[in-house]
Protein backbone atom coordinates (compact mmCIF):
# COMPACT_ATOMS: atom_id res chain seq x y z
CA UNK A 1 0.00 0.00 0.00
CA UNK A 2 1.68 3.70 -1.03
CA UNK A 3 1.19 6.48 1.97
CA UNK A 4 1.34 10.17 0.82
CA UNK A 5 2.96 12.45 3.08
CA UNK A 6 2.59 16.13 1.59
CA UNK A 7 5.61 18.14 2.86
CA UNK A 8 7.61 21.01 2.61
CA UNK A 9 11.67 21.48 3.43
CA UNK A 10 11.89 23.57 6.51
CA UNK A 11 8.95 22.71 8.58
CA UNK A 12 9.59 21.09 11.78
CA UNK A 13 6.11 19.48 11.58
CA UNK A 14 6.91 17.33 8.44
CA UNK A 15 10.31 16.23 9.68
CA UNK A 16 8.74 15.01 12.94
CA UNK A 17 5.84 13.13 10.87
CA UNK A 18 8.10 11.75 8.13
CA UNK A 19 9.90 10.03 11.19
CA UNK A 20 7.01 8.44 13.23
CA UNK A 21 5.20 7.99 9.33
CA UNK A 22 8.29 5.96 8.34
CA UNK A 23 8.38 3.34 11.38
CA UNK A 24 4.88 3.23 11.18
CA UNK A 25 4.57 2.54 7.64
CA UNK A 26 7.17 -0.20 7.40
CA UNK A 27 5.21 -2.01 10.69
CA UNK A 28 1.87 -1.76 8.46
CA UNK A 29 4.16 -2.98 5.44
CA UNK A 30 3.43 0.56 3.20
CA UNK A 31 5.57 2.72 1.90
CA UNK A 32 5.87 6.33 2.64
CA UNK A 33 6.07 8.61 -0.48
CA UNK A 34 7.09 12.15 0.00
CA UNK A 35 5.75 14.92 -1.98
CA UNK A 36 7.57 18.72 -1.70
CA UNK A 37 4.34 20.48 -2.32
CA UNK A 38 6.41 23.24 -3.53
CA UNK A 39 7.22 21.33 -6.84
CA UNK A 40 3.71 21.75 -8.02
CA UNK A 41 2.11 24.68 -7.79
CA UNK A 42 -1.44 23.04 -7.63
CA UNK A 43 0.07 20.80 -4.88
CA UNK A 44 1.30 24.09 -3.26
CA UNK A 45 -2.69 25.83 -3.58
CA UNK A 46 -4.31 22.84 -1.74
CA UNK A 47 -1.95 22.00 0.76
CA UNK A 48 0.38 25.04 1.54
CA UNK A 49 -1.83 25.67 5.24
CA UNK A 50 -2.62 22.34 5.99
CA UNK A 51 0.85 20.41 5.94
CA UNK A 52 1.78 17.83 6.73
CA UNK A 53 -0.67 16.01 5.53
CA UNK A 54 -1.09 12.64 5.25
CA UNK A 55 -2.99 10.33 2.63
CA UNK A 56 -4.16 7.09 2.73
CA UNK A 57 -6.55 5.50 -0.11
CA UNK A 58 -9.23 8.26 0.22
CA UNK A 59 -8.44 9.37 3.82
CA UNK A 60 -6.70 12.61 5.12
CA UNK A 61 -5.46 13.83 7.73
CA UNK A 62 -4.39 17.12 7.99
CA UNK A 63 -1.68 18.52 10.78
CA UNK A 64 -1.04 18.70 13.34
CA UNK A 65 -0.72 14.45 12.80
CA UNK A 66 -1.60 12.64 15.85
CA UNK A 67 0.65 9.60 15.60
CA UNK A 68 -2.28 7.65 18.37
CA UNK A 69 -5.01 8.91 16.36
CA UNK A 70 -3.57 7.85 13.25
CA UNK A 71 -2.01 4.51 14.15
CA UNK A 72 -5.17 3.43 15.53
CA UNK A 73 -6.84 4.65 12.28
CA UNK A 74 -4.42 2.71 10.66
CA UNK A 75 -4.92 -0.73 12.65
CA UNK A 76 -8.66 0.07 11.74
CA UNK A 77 -8.01 0.22 7.85
CA UNK A 78 -6.28 -3.23 8.06
CA UNK A 79 -8.79 -4.75 9.55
Amino acid sequence: MEWTLYIRPGCHLCEDATAWLDELAAAAGAHLQLINILDDHAVYEAYKWRIPVLKIGTRLWDAPLDPAAVSAEVLRMQG
